[in-house]
């Protein structure tokens, strides 16, 4: 077996997006090729309202899906299918962009605000699918649980068993990891896939590399990965998928394969005529 090891860390940046909302950007563009199809990811972690309470009002999306994964806190989203829902703690919210959608997302004033966002890419054929919504609620999440380790399998399927949602376009494994000190994850990865964690607290190590909090992961190829947690609060997120390696064309909330359908989207998008489909 060939152990996956630590390849790159991506401790991200402090920005605002949306109407000022303040987040982290913990990679983005730069680093798609290695991530691939894991677009973005953006973290959040705020106990003052006045960090996010302004949200993403109405804004367009195509040829991506956005999954919206909250440990505390309260979101509410609409979009211009007439689609509506609230998304709470340990919540997610899976938006398929599709051919193109608007929404918005509302942050609500709570004790805490606290989780991420990633982007998944959609591959060439299904860039212009219908767009859906899908809200999982924790209830349906399930969980492994064994002595000081919790596993909450979100979308894919870990140990034989079948997580929340399994996805329909790309079909990743997104796990929701707690850890007490000493605990061991292992997982027997697919070597062909792309495999990151983001950790929200405490702190663990593969191999002799530790990993911090507030930092993204990325692993090398392998069949195996082992992380051992060295705090009580260990918590951390992993993400894995194989890769579309197809070209991106990337322009704000819009990621399609050629400049050309990206001209066509913003064309599209100012003569009114982006939306392809109608309100329910």
């Amino acid at each position: 077996m060939k152990e996956r090891y630590v390849k790159k860390v991506f401790n991200g940046r402090n920005t605002k997006d949306g109407a000022g909302v303040k987040l982290v950007r913990v990679f983005a563009k730069n680093e798609v090729i290695e991530l691939d199809p894991f677009l973005m990811l953006d973290a959040f972690d705020s106990d003052n309202p006045d960090d996010y309470i302004k949200g993403f009002p109405w804004h367009p999306h195509r040829g991506i899906e956005t999954i919206t994964y909250l440990i505390e806190g309260e979101i509410i989203h609409e979009d211009s299918l007439n689609n509506s829902g609230v998304i709470r703690d340990g919540d997610c919210q899976w938006m398929t962009a599709g051919s193109g959608i608007l929404h918005q997302e509302m942050p609500q004033g709570s004790s805490k605000m606290y989780g991420l966002q990633i982007w998944l890419n959609l591959p060439r054929e299904s860039k212009m699918t219908s767009p859906r919504y899908n809200d999982i609620y924790s209830k349906d999440v399930p969980a492994i649980v064994e002595d000081g380790l919790c596993i909450r399998i979100i979308a894919g399927e870990f140990q034989n068993e079948k997580g929340a949602f399994m996805g329909e376009y790309v079909k990743p494994l997104i796990l929701d990891i707690s850890a007490k000190k000493d605990k061991v994850f292992t997982h027997k990865t697919n070597i062909e896939e792309n495999s990151f964690l983001y950790v929200f607290k405490g702190k663990g190590i593969v191999g002799k590399d530790e990993i911090l909090e507030k930092t993204a992961v990325v692993f090398s190829s392998g069949d195996v990965l082992k992380l051992t947690s060295l705090t009580d609060d260990f918590r951390f997120m992993f993400f894995s998928a194989i890769p579309l390696k197809e070209p991106i064309a990337w322009g704000g909330p819009i990621v399609m394969n050629t400049d050309e359908e990206l001209k066509t989207a913003f064309a599209e998008l100012d003569s009114g005529k982006f939306i392809r489909e109608s309100a329910k």
